[in-house]
């Protein structure tokens, strides 16, 4: 679940930003609306302990992120909270499987292969566990960007613009494969977006819309 509770980010060289409250229950599916500059990737980061508020309280799957210490927000983010960025950020001088492994050294707990092969399994890009990140194509690097997110069993998963310059039929996979991996992991999902195609691809999903609360806002995102 997701709590969110009078949240205020004030940038310190420019804009303040404000939030409505919003409240997902566990394993459900919210898709987080706005123009660009409106503070979703600011809202996103404040979830996921990237920034902290400058007022009110953020609690996600049950803790209250404001008790933890800087190092404990990166312990706990890495164990219980799953990230796909707009950009994927896969290095090239790692191979995919290598990439992955990454997220076990971030978490503080020791590497587990047969994980590792099975989140890649289900994403249908095992056979590229050796492979270079250049070596991927756009779908491919999705799927390993998605396994890597999944690789720990997150109780939270966010995602910032996944249908981001792809065509339908690749936008309508990937948010399927979303959708069912954060179904297995029974993981609450956010999805921002300012795409119309994801709502309509998940009629079901909760919605959230944010704009400029607060004056000079703008390009705060």
């Amino acid at each position: 679940m997701i709590e969110t509770r009078a949240l205020r980010y004030d940038y310190p060289s420019g804009p303040s930003l404000s939030f409505h409250d919003v409240d997902v229950p566990q394993g459900a599916t919210l898709l987080l609306h706005g123009s660009s500059g409106a503070g979703k990737s600011t809202w996103l980061a404040l979830v996921a302990g990237l920034l902290t508020p400058t007022v009110g309280e953020v609690v996600v799957a049950g803790q209250p992120l404001s008790s933890l210490s800087r190092a404990g927000r990166d312990a706990w983010r890495a164990r219980h909270l799953g990230f796909l960025p707009q950009k994927l950020h896969l290095s090239d001088a790692l191979s995919v499987e290598r990439n992955l492994a990454l997220a076990f050294y971030a978490a503080g707990v020791p590497e587990n292969k047969a994980a590792l092969r099975h989140a890649l399994d289900v994403l249908g890009v095992g056979d590229l566990a050796g492979r270079r990140p250049s070596q991927l194509s756009g779908g491919q690097a999705q799927r390993v960007a998605l396994a890597r997110t999944i690789l720990m069993e997150p109780k939270v998963i966010l995602a910032d613009e996944p249908t981001a310059s792809l065509d339908d039929e690749a936008a309508l996979t990937g948010l399927r494969l979303l959708e069912n991996c954060a179904f297995q992991c029974n993981a609450t999902l956010v999805i921002a977006t300012h795409d119309r195609r994801v709502q309509a691809a998940l009629p079901g999903a909760m919605v959230h819309r944010i704009g400029r609360q607060l004056a000079g806002a703008a390009g705060a995102e």
